[in-house]
């Protein structure tokens, strides 16, 4: 009798697949981090507003999955890698977070990947954009969601290279991903026969940009690229503007995103070229979903906030598919399911956790040619995964092996 018992308790307590099999969610709940920058210079493109999208995701997904309560917590890592990793091992050590999404700054980045890598916990990066993260430093459980480095050097550099600006001065921001940005970018231009006339890095998070700034036109370069990102790009950007640098060179964010030409504004942006995975305007699914998401933040969704959506969804239906939230388990999952959300059709995840979807690339519009509220681009090009991202052979991921390298 006393068996019986403890067999109906167990029933009751676990999920019984279609298949038969008992479904595994680790303490009934399934915990979801949102480690972002709050109140600094990269709090616009992510911040609030990829809390927000994670909460949307969970809340279109019905709140919970294989019978259990979906979670959502969210923590400031001030933009700083010790207290992104302290952050992160207390969430796994302490609260039982499952996954940890987002992520703004690649130094931070590739701690978080470290330890849950070690922890077997799941890591989605939609802010930052190391290409490094799915090559030398790639994870089994982590899946790096909406751009990187290499996407946005190759749609962007490719582009002014074929316009005939063919000598560029880099000014980078000095932290892991200004400089695999830089180092992306400027294989693009010496790939194409162009020249690197100079290159000058500074501190993140640098009001005065105005000595690099004027080292760079001192160049003479057609092209003053700018591996830098969030509040540094916008400082950048309008420093150039004010010294009438961009009266003769082109000034061009190699990672721009539509938070900074809303800082920026028409007339300090226009005419600019830039890269990226999503755009609020482009089809009725992603008016739809933009609509909403000003309903709760009153703000334009960033590549990075759609993107933020769009992982939890797919790891949410990679656990239901899989049956459990162990970490090994949903990350394979989540590479065989194909990827279809409200900005990405048909997109996969790569063998080395590159999700592999198009880019775009805009040009900013003219005060004259907006007409409407966040009218901000038009589309340039389409550039399809396979042309944008790195080829699996060229990553040196080490969790691919050369037989299945094509």
């Amino acid at each position: 009798m006393k068996n019986w018992k403890r067999t109906l308790i167990a029933a009751a307590t676990c999920t019984v697949l279609t298949t038969g099999a008992i479904a595994q969610i680790s303490d009934d709940v399934v915990k979801i981090g949102v480690l972002v920058d709050m109140n600094g210079l990269y709090s616009d493109l992510s911040g609030i507003g990829s809390v927000t999208a994670a909460r949307m995701a969970v809340e279109d997904f019905g709140g919970t999955v294989l019978g259990k309560r979906i979670e959502v917590v969210s923590a400031d890592h001030q933009n700083k890698p010790d207290i992104g990793a302290s952050i992160t091992r207390q969430w796994i050590d302490r609260e039982q977070v499952d996954v940890i999404v987002d992520v703004p700054v690649s130094s931070i980045a590739f701690a978080v990947q470290d330890i849950t890598r070690q922890k077997n916990r799941v890591f989605l990066i939609s802010s930052s954009g190391s290409s490094d993260l799915t090559g030398k430093a790639c994870s089994p459980v982590s899946v790096h969601w909406t751009y990187d480095t290499y996407a946005l050097s190759h749609a962007t550099g490719g582009a002014l290279l074929k316009r005939g600006a063919d000598t560029w001065f880099f000014i980078t921001a000095d932290y892991a991903f200004g400089h695999a940005l830089e180092r992306d970018a400027m294989a693009v231009v010496k790939a194409a026969a162009g020249k690197v006339l100079g290159t000058v890095r500074h501190p993140q998070d640098t009001p005065d940009l105005s000595s690099f700034l004027l080292q760079a036109q001192a160049s003479g370069a057609k092209v003053i690229a700018l591996a830098n990102a969030g509040g540094d790009t916008v400082n950048s950007i309008k420093q150039a503007n004010e010294f009438g640098i961009t009266q003769n060179q082109q000034i061009v964010g190699l990672l721009t995103y539509i938070s900074d030409v809303h800082s920026l504004g028409l007339q300090n942006a226009q005419g600019l070229l830039l890269a990226s995975a999503f755009y609020w305007d482009m089809t009725d699914e992603t008016r739809a979903w933009t609509k909403r998401f000003l309903a709760r933040v009153n703000k334009v969704p960033t590549m990075p906030n759609a993107g933020v959506y769009g992982a939890v969804t797919h790891y949410l239906k990679a656990i239901e598919a899989a049956g459990t939230d162990d970490a090994t388990k949903v990350v394979q999952k989540m590479k065989e399911l194909p990827i279809n959300d409200f900005f990405t059709k048909n997109g996969s995840v790569r063998e080395d956790g590159r999700v592999m979807r198009n880019i775009y690339l805009f040009q900013v519009k003219s005060p004259f040619e907006s007409k409407y509220q966040f009218d901000y681009y038009k589309l340039v090009a389409t550039i399809p995964a396979e042309q944008a991202f790195r080829p699996l052979s060229e990553g040196n991921c080490p969790l691919i092996g050369k037989a299945t390298v094509h």
